[in-house]
């Protein structure tokens, strides 16, 4: 296949090694003029023809940028014939002219989110000579990948784009001008509100066009080591036809439900208008095809993917007003008790939308107009009236707020109080209010600790002392309320003087702490107690410790910050049982592993029981008992003695059991293997010995035989495997860790007898 360009085109791959994640496609279509035979001359047998490519992107997520040549990859395009009988052709498409798409959708009272941004990419193809062929000519440009958060594709992030149109033998021969579409589709749609929008194409030669939804195709891929090749992020040349659609996420979308199943979405095949009512939020793809047919002949298909945005709208320009209620979910109460003039509160949103605005009251036998933002109306007297805020009237970005105000008589809420100041009891609370025609029907007492009430006159007791901040809420049968409070001086002494225990019995000495129940009494009143063996204390709840012997009664006296007083003496309220004192010895005072047996001698006052605990698991009830103990180190040895009032007390001492060592050196042997006194080897006890090392050394101070292992011995062969040594004297040194890390060392002489 051989291919013209009228302007000078640099063909072949261009290589690029930057990998860019593009992420970032949204739509795109190609559309095509044809501009006559080559050079005016028929003769020719090729046509001329200018191809435009549209690319839409995401410009929010900062993805690749359109491919360009000062891009990290140009826009490549590369031309296949039909019968792929020929070589293709590719070629640069040079730098795409950008602009943004205003994704205001058409709907004044809907804001656009923020996070919204498409770029369109306009590239201008060099014009092409086409030879007429029998065979179609497949203009294709391919480019990974689209937007990753599309919703209704599987894996978007690695699904790249096909773009291409099919120059058709029908519209080679008749030199057809392929529809372009009039507009881009809105780019934010409102979730659960119906639209309608015009995608319909023109055609300068009036041929008939049809429209339907079809699949978007892919391209490209995520392979960045490759980035030219068939799968690479920007193919190079690009590959040939046949394309592969998109996978839709099945069963609820599909090329023809590319919103959803709900969504009820459709496109008439004679306009091109597309209506429905979105019920998901999201980032929809979205494929339309435009055929073109001239004497029911088809002569080309423009292919246009998009994206959609659905997202909740709210409307923007909400009328409202502070309001004491909403009735029916539509009107503004505004009720007032005893007051005639009202302000009015414009909370109406979003004000930079807020064009005009202006209040209108019936007042009677007259209509007032406000035209301030905050209105303030003086009204005739008692009754109900009708008002109005009006938003931008009479446009499609407008609303009303309908307003009912009552006007109640006034209502004054009131009330007195009696109680016994100098002795705790309740309150008698009385309900004093007034309202005028309305009648009061529900009363809200708080007395001040969380605690309240709904009696017209309630009777209150008070747990604690103090002024109490009394408050009293009424409501009349109008709806009226009106509060009043006032602070009581609360500073009675308790009735009745509670403590805790109520009796108690023990062993001296007892500590005891005395609970102080009676209320109401604080920190601002004069406590005294007295504990009948001398003590006394001034806290509300004492503690005490009672060291002697006997039957003690307890008195409490308490005075109010008023002056108030009371007191009473709580007889014979603790017993104090006698104890004994636990002590013993023991001998002998100085024990080690060989001498571990010891005497104990009881030295204790007031016993008449003995409980000895002995080295954890032993035990004796003896009062001076004998005991060996097992192991060594500090052992706990712990004395309870018990006196016959069932009284109790206890001593602990720790008794050292010293571990010892014992090791002896022979100070001759004759190894001439009779059996006996073969071995040079020490004796004794050596537990718990640490680092044990036995040395031998002839007199030029060579060690000729050491070992570690206290059981073995020397043999009288250097390191007791060599030659015989010679009969002698022979200096030995034996080093140890003693049990509790003392460093030991012993000298001696070996003498060998041969």
């Amino acid at each position: 296949m051989r291919l013209l360009l009228r302007t000078s085109i640099t063909l072949g791959i261009l290589l690029l090694t930057l990998s860019l994640r593009a992420a970032h496609i949204i739509g795109g279509e190609i559309t095509y003029e044809c501009l006559g035979w080559t050079d005016g001359d028929p003769n020719s047998g090729s046509r001329s023809y200018q191809f435009y490519m549209n690319i839409y992107r995401d410009c929010q997520g900062g993805g690749a940028p359109f491919d360009a040549p000062n891009a990290p990859y140009s826009a490549t395009i590369t031309i296949y014939r039909s019968d792929l009988s020929e070589d293709f052709m590719s070629f640069q498409a040079g730098f795409p002219q950008v602009e943004f798409i205003d994704p205001d959708p058409g709907n004044p009272c809907v804001i656009v989110p923020n996070n919204v941004c498409v770029q369109q990419g306009r590239y201008t193809f060099p014009v092409l000579e086409l030879p007429v062929s029998e065979y179609s000519y497949f203009i294709v440009y391919q480019r990974c990948c689209r937007n990753n958060t599309i919703t209704n594709i599987v894996s978007p992030e690695s699904s790249g784009a096909t773009y291409f149109m099919e120059l058709t033998p029908e519209a080679q021969a008749v030199c057809n001008n392929s529809p372009t579409y009039d507009d881009f589709p809105p780019i934010v749609i409102c979730a659960n509100e119906p639209f309608l929008y015009d995608h319909s194409a023109s055609d300068t030669e009036g041929d008939q066009l049809v429209y339907e939804f079809c699949s978007p195709f892919l391209g490209g891929g995520l392979n960045f080591d490759q980035p030219t090749s068939f799968s690479g992020v920007a193919p190079n040349p690009d590959a040939p036809p046949p394309y592969t659609p998109v996978s839709f996420v099945a069963p609820f979308y599909s090329a023809l439900d590319p919103l959803g199943i709900d969504a009820d979405i459709n496109i008439n095949v004679n306009t091109g208008v597309i209506t429905g009512i979105p019920s998901a939020q999201g980032q929809f793809v979205v494929g339309v095809c435009v055929k073109e047919y001239r004497d029911g002949q088809l002569l080309s298909i423009v292919r246009r993917d998009f994206q959609f945005n659905v997202t909740s709208c709210d409307p923007t320009v909400v009328a409202d007003v502070r309001e004491d209620d909403i009735v029916n979910g539509e009107e503004f109460l505004i009720t007032s008790c005893g007051e005639n003039r009202i302000n009015f509160l414009n909370q109406s949103y979003q004000q930079n939308r807020i064009n005009e605005f202006f209040w209108v009251f019936g007042l009677g036998d007259r209509d007032t107009t406000i035209t301030t933002w905050n209105a303030t109306v003086n009204f005739p007297g008692i009754g109900e009236y009708e008002g109005r805020l009006y938003l931008n009237p009479n446009t499609d970005c407008g609303d009303t707020a309908r307003i009912r105000v009552k006007i109640f008589p006034d209502i004054a809420a009131d009330f007195d109080y009696e109680y016994d100041t100098c002795v705790a009891g309740p309150v008698l609370f009385t309900d004093l209010s007034s309202s005028g025609t309305g009648g009061v029907n529900n009363w809200n007492w708080a007395f001040g600790d969380g605690k309240g009430s709904s009696n017209q006159n309630p009777e209150y007791s008070f747990s604690d002392p103090g002024d109490k901040s009394v408050r009293l809420r009424i409501t009349d049968t109008n709806g009226c309320q009106d509060s009043i409070r006032k602070d009581i001086p609360y500073f009675p002494v308790p009735a009745l003087l509670v403590v805790s225990p109520s009796s108690f019995t023990g062993c001296a000495p007892g500590s005891i702490f005395f609970d102080n129940l009676s209320t109401p009494i604080d920190e601002t009143y004069d406590i005294l107690w007295d504990f009948g063996d001398g003590g006394a204390a001034t806290d509300i709840s004492p503690d005490h410790v009672f060291t002697q012997e006997g039957i003690f009664s307890v008195s409490l006296d308490i005075t109010s910050p008023i002056g108030c007083q009371t007191d009473t003496v709580f007889s014979g309220l603790i017993s104090i049982e006698p104890s004994p004192v636990a002590d013993f010895t023991y001998s002998p005072q100085e024990l080690d592993i060989f001498n571990p047996e010891v005497q104990f001698t009881d030295r204790s006052s007031g016993a008449s029981e003995w409980y000895w605990d002995l080295e954890g698991d032993a035990y004796s009830t003896q009062q001076n008992p004998s005991f060996t103990f097992r192991d060594t180190g500090l052992q706990e040895v712990r004395l309870v003695v018990t006196h016959p009032s069932g009284c109790q007390d206890s001593t602990v001492q720790f008794i050292d059991i010293v571990p010892k060592v014992t090791y002896f050196l022979p100070n001759a042997f004759s190894p001439n293997d009779d059996s006996v006194n073969d071995i040079f080897l020490g004796k004794g006890y050596l537990e718990g010995v640490l680092n044990f090392e036995l040395s031998i050394w002839n007199r030029w101070g060579e060690m000729i035989f050491s070992s570690t292992d206290p059981l073995q011995g020397w043999n009288g062969r250097k390191n007791n495997t060599g030659d015989p040594a010679p009969a002698g004297v022979y200096i030995c040194l034996v080093r140890y860790t003693s049990p509790r890390g003392a460093p030991e060392e012993l000298r001696g002489f070996a003498t060998l007898i041969r």
